[in-house]
Order: structure tokens, then C-alpha cells, then sequence
């Protein structure tokens, strides 16, 4: 089976105007304009939450507008707004415009979908939210940069990946508490984050360890006899693009990766480096 990763990198190398920039910039302006509607018209805010009923008599904004209800209020609204531009601006430097617009507008949809499907099935009117959009987000995050730390509470530092798990433990008490169908919307909006990391997630499970010591010329002779089989000379580490696939691009090996892994021009600058 493809990496469905994959498929999507090479679907923005082809159509490299697709994506927005700085999306995140335009998320959180919009998130803290419906934190001041908030505060100044609490009434106004309950035109702008999803629901199904109300979009199908014409209040089409809320398939939008319920993506920028702030995922908290206060004080700790404003921090949670620097945090999440944070990290989705991040995610887009690291992925690209294209591939982060798909994710996080991908997760959107997912639950739209499903919230749609409940309210033709049972009736039941959901009223979602962008919180676990953002959560997704913060999974991929947390992933790709595990060790990094930040200040909790500008104080304490911990590393991304420990409050990862934090946030993972209260996600699944919350599906187990949250009745059905309920229940079942935040699992719906994290699939798109399944499908972005898995396999990222998959080799950050423990293995054992490998204590060989890597011959380098025997790596090279290695690689380049499966590269004369497969018929292409480069291959990229991280998209997958070859250079009978794409022979305008060009191919260099990285220094500071163990082992002997090609990048695209694209990912040389731009790739998790590799340890084992």
C-alpha cells in the first residue's frame, strides 16, 4: 500500500500554486476576532457554531466560522492562539503550503461529513468545533519534533512528546465518557493525522537496537546495486521522487544522516535527519 503522504507531496509538486500562505496567521486573526465577539456579544456566537439544521436553511458561514471558536476562554484563549500559530506555522515549514492546507482542512471535512451523516440518520444536531482540528495538529507536531521542548506555564520546560501523551490519555477519557454518537466525532477528526503520521509514527516505536557498526563503502555499493535494478540513479529519503520520475530535479546526500540517504532539492534542507 502507498503512503498516502507520499501521494499528497507529489499531488503539490504538480500543482505547486495550490495551498494557502500563512494559514495559520488567517486562523488565528480569525480566532481571536470570535474571542472579542465573544466577549462583547455572547449572543452572536451561537450563529456562528456548526450545525447541520441551520446550514440547511441557508447559514452556510458556520462550515467555516466553527473552525475559529476559540478553543478556550480568558487569558489561556490568547496563549492557546500563539501556541497553535505556532506550531501550524512549523508544521507548514516543514511540510510545505499545499500539504498543510490538505491536512488541516482535511480533518475539517472528515467531521463535517460525519456530523452531517448523524443528523440524516438520528436527527441528532452536533454542534463541533475546530478543538480537535487543532489537537490533530498538535499530534503532528509532537511527532515530528518529539524532543523539543517548551515552557509549560512559562516555567516549567518539558519536552512536546511527554505532553503529547498527556493530551492522548485525556483524549481517550473523553471518547469513553462522551456518549455515542458524540463520542465517536473525535476520533472521526484525528483520522487525517493517522494518515499524515502513521508510518512517522510507526518508527518512533521502540526497536531494538541495532549495535553493528555501518560500512559506509559497503552501504554505497549496496545502494547503488539496488538503484541499477530499480532503474534510477537518486531517490529522495522523504518524498519518494526519483530522477527517472523527475529527471529536472536534482538529488544530493545528506552529511549529517546516518547511514546513505538521498533528498530531492526540496528535502535536503527540509527533512528529520536520520539517527540509526
Amino acid at each position: 500500500m502507498k503512503d498516502p503522504m507520499r501521494a499528497i507531496e507529489r499531488f503539490c509538486y504538480k500543482h505547486p500554486r495550490f495551498g494557502i500562505p500563512n494559514l495559520m496567521l488567517y486562523v488565528t486573526g480569525g480566532n481571536v476576532l470570535m474571542w472579542l465577539i465573544g466577549m462583547v456579544n455572547p449572543v452572536l456566537m451561537s450563529y456562528l457554531y456548526f450545525s447541520p439544521s441551520a446550514i440547511l436553511q441557508g447559514q452556510v458561514w458556520r462550515l467555516l466560522t466553527f473552525l475559529l471558536i476559540p478553543p478556550s476562554g480568558g487569558i489561556l484563549a490568547l496563549i492557546a492562539f500563539y501556541f497553535y500559530y505556532w506550531i501550524g506555522s512549523t508544521l507548514e515549514r516543514q511540510w510545505g503550503e499545499g500539504p498543510f492546507t490538505i491536512y488541516f482542512f482535511s480533518g475539517s471535512l472528515l467531521s463535517v461529513i460525519y456530523a452531517f451523516a448523524v443528523y440524516f440518520i438520528s436527527g441528532i444536531d452536533l454542534a463541533i468545533t475546530g478543538t480537535y482540528i487543532y489537537l490533530a495538529m498538535f499530534f503532528a507536531f509532537a511527532v515530528l519534533y518529539p524532543n523539543m521542548q517548551v515552557l509549560l506555564f512559562f516555567l516549567i520546560p518539558v519536552k512536546i512528546k511527554y505532553l503529547a501523551w498527556l493530551d492522548a490519555a485525556l483524549f481517550v477519557v473523553e471518547v469513553l465518557r462522551m456518549p455515542f454518537p458524540m463520542n465517536l466525532l473525535p476520533v472521526v477528526a484525528m483520522l487525517n493525522f493517522l494518515i499524515y503520521c502513521g508510518g512517522e509514527l510507526f518508527r518512533l516505536l521502540p526497536r531494538k537496537p541495532d549495535r553493528t557498526t555501518l560500512n559506509f563503502r559497503r552501504e554505497s555499493r549496496r545502494i547503488r546495486r539496488e538503484q541499477a535494478e530499480a532503474l534510477y540513479h537518486h531517490k529522495c529519503a522523504v518524498c519518494g521522487r526519483t530522477d527517472t520520475e523527475y529527471p529536472e530535479l536534482e538529488f544530493r546526500y545528506c552529511s549529517r544522516c546516518q547511514g546513505y540517504h538521498c533528498f530531492c532539492q526540496d528535502h535536503i534542507n527540509n527533512h528529520i535527519h536520520f539517527t540509526e
